[in-house]
């Protein structure tokens, strides 16, 4: 048996009693259970175990008093981990205590909260530490003015220039002639200049290719500077103009011709300018355009992939035939984004078909699937339960009424996958539940071991296994 996975399941399990919690202090994720007691929650800090104090610093359910204690924790992971966990209505004396922690992990933690109250999340525009202050300014886009400006003007350039972001609010107006002079905070203001054609044909001359690929979507860019943008030596900048509403036909289709044939790789081995190549690539495989969005029918037959995701990102606002054409698109990404902006308007068949075709590789740094977002009525869930594909028979349990006899046959799949998939299903008979604790598969121990229908003398037996 693979004890300790069965461990980590039952530590999470919901029908645990206090009783047994106690007795799995210091065992898997039990620190994150919301239905710890105080008293529970004091016998685990008394523990003094980091693992253990950092799951609990970062429990949403932690009471008032028991944040306050480990606010004041020794150990510097365990107070940033309270400072990530402050929620809606955590106790201002909580935050201050945090906001005058002497390292600064813990602070920079609380800059990226968005749930600390306003005016104490301000106070941290004045922090000693760069870092703390560079953080809040990235991290938080609509802050009062008078923090923007405190960070705009900051005499540290990494604050400035995360303060300066182009995705924040504009900047005061009468900080923007400092903000373009500035190189570190050039490139962030340019969207949201009333641009002047001096100042155009001047940024367009910018050594700084950052600033040439802000100025290149600029809605009010000359159009002599747009085409010129349009030949400039870095792919990104080009990119920048090949996404503009007013770019001419054969300079767009030059410019992805030109950067759609990289590599989405590079060699680590590889210059500055390959990496560049590569980066311009991904930016084009990956734009959304607003104004496609707006207007889509025009472009769901683009030559572009990019523009055809842009139009299916619109959901709603595309007529069924357009919704039907890029269902079937020759481009997996257009899609996926079509099916999961519209998983009503996909019908069963295509569904299926689009689950078929969908290869995990693809998603490698992710576990999604199309059946994610798509509904599958329970008569098809249920013909997935016998067919040939493991994949397939791995949706079978998400039908929540799936019968019991159909429920034991997939926990004694073959194929692992299943077998986890199904563990945890409120229709699997007991016997069968109690069997996959047994199973060669980790995680389906372990989903076995968290279900609240196992038994209570089954969740014994595994806390005297492991001398509990």
């Amino acid at each position: 048996m693979h004890l300790q996975n069965a461990l980590e399941g039952l530590a999470l399990n919901p029908a645990l009693s206090a009783a047994m919690v106690r007795r799995l202090i210091g065992h898997g994720a039990v620190g994150t259970r919301p239905d710890l007691t105080p008293e529970l929650v004091d016998e685990m800090i008394a523990t003094g175990r980091p693992r253990l104090l950092r799951q609990l610093a970062m429990n949403d359910g932690l009471p008032g008093s028991s944040r306050l204690r480990l606010a004041r924790h020794p150990d510097t992971s365990v107070r940033a981990g309270v400072a990530a966990g402050c929620v809606q209505g955590t106790s201002r004396e909580v935050v201050e205590l945090l906001l005058a922690d002497p390292e600064p992990e813990p602070r920079r933690f609380l800059a990226r909260n968005g749930a600390v109250p306003e005016d104490l999340r301000a106070r941290l525009a004045t922090d000693p530490s760069a870092q703390v202050r560079a953080e809040l300014a990235g991290r938080w886009p609509a802050a009062p003015e008078h923090v923007r400006r405190a960070l705009l003007t900051d005499p540290d350039a990494t604050v400035r220039e995360a303060a300066a972001c182009s995705a924040h609010q504009a900047p005061p107006p009468d900080l923007v002639p400092a903000l373009l002079a500035d190189p570190v905070t050039r490139a962030g203001t340019i969207r949201h200049l009333t641009l002047d054609d001096a100042t155009a044909h001047r940024l367009s001359q910018d050594p700084d290719p950052d600033v040439r690929v802000e100025l290149a979507q600029h809605p009010r860019l000359p159009p002599e500077l747009r085409d010129v943008l349009g030949a400039d030596p870095n792919p990104r900048v080009r990119v920048g103009v090949f996404g503009r509403q007013d770019t001419p036909e054969p300079l767009r289709a030059a410019i992805y011709a030109q950067v759609g044939a990289a590599p989405l790789w590079f060699d680590p081995l590889g210059d500055a300018e390959q990496v560049e190549r590569v980066v311009a690539a991904g930016e084009l495989r990956m734009l959304r355009l607003d104004w496609v969005r707006a207007d889509p029918v025009p472009h769901v037959d683009s030559p572009y992939p990019c523009f055809r995701a842009s139009a299916a990102s619109s959901g709603e606002a595309l007529p069924a035939e357009a919704v039907a054409r890029l269902l079937a698109d020759d481009e997996r990404d257009v899609r996926w984004i079509m099916a999961e902006h519209a998983p009503h308007r996909v019908d069963a068949a295509t569904a299926e078909r689009l689950e078929r075709e969908f290869d995990p590789a693809d998603t490698k740094f992710s576990p999604w699937r199309p059946a994610d977002v798509l509904a599958f009525p329970a008569e098809v869930l249920r013909r997935f339960a016998t067919d040939e594909d493991p994949r397939m028979r791995c949706l079978a349990p998400r039908d929540p009424d799936l019968p019991a006899e159909v429920a034991a046959r997939l926990a004694a799949d073959p194929d692992a996958a299943v077998r986890c998939a199904v563990a945890g299903h409120r229709s699997l008979p007991v016997e069968a539940l109690v069997a996959l604790l047994d199973d060669s598969d980790r995680e389906t121990v372990e989903r076995a071991a968290r279900s609240p229908r196992l038994p209570v003398e089954q969740r014994e037996r595994l806390l005297r296994l492991a001398g509990l």
